[in-house]
């Protein structure tokens, strides 16, 4: 028997969790197009799970506020907690890459755009621009990259994820 504190109780974490991924995501797309940091394909990649997690939080949100199946919004919180592991990955792995403790992928670039598109000064980005490695942090604060804040908001929205999804009744 599903009880309302239950339901009330991963309602707030599911509406937390969706809230807080699309500030996380929200935030690297903040500091690349009004920063200017231009992101590498790894960074790229460590969004993934956000896009996907977001939504995802907010049908578990929506399901559980209108009395879905415990088990439904449960397992859609559990899947939520296993994209930020998996983001967790892939920042330990990034950040890796860029304290030079082990190679990145051949080759890694960015996908993004390097060059303006006004065409009185694309001869001078084209010449002045390029797409970031890597393995060469873009900024790092308090001694952390972006790569690295990754980990530890992907660690703690994991966490936030398994004691929702843990909420029985």
């Amino acid at each position: 028997m599903l009880t309302a504190n239950a339901r009330n109780e991963r309602t707030l974490y599911a509406v937390i969790l969706t809230v807080a991924m699309a500030a996380v995501v929200g935030s690297a797309l903040a500091f690349e197009h009004i920063g200017g940091y231009i992101p590498c394909a790894l960074c790229l990649t460590q969004r993934t799970p956000y896009y996907i997690g977001a939504p995802l939080m907010l049908v578990a949100a929506v399901l559980s506020y209108a009395g879905g199946p415990a088990w439904l919004v449960r397992g859609l919180l559990t899947v939520g907690g296993l994209l930020m592991l998996y983001g967790m990955v892939l920042g330990i792995y990034h950040s890796g890459v860029e304290w030079k403790w082990w190679d990145g992928p051949a080759g890694c670039a960015t996908s993004a755009d390097a060059v303006t598109t006004d065409a009185g000064s694309l001869l001078g980005d084209l010449s002045s621009k390029k797409p970031p490695s890597c393995d060469a942090a873009a900024l790092r604060v308090l001694g952390l990259s972006f790569a690295g804040w990754n980990v530890l908001a992907s660690a703690a929205l994991a966490a936030v994820a398994a004691r929702a999804a843990a909420i029985r009744g």
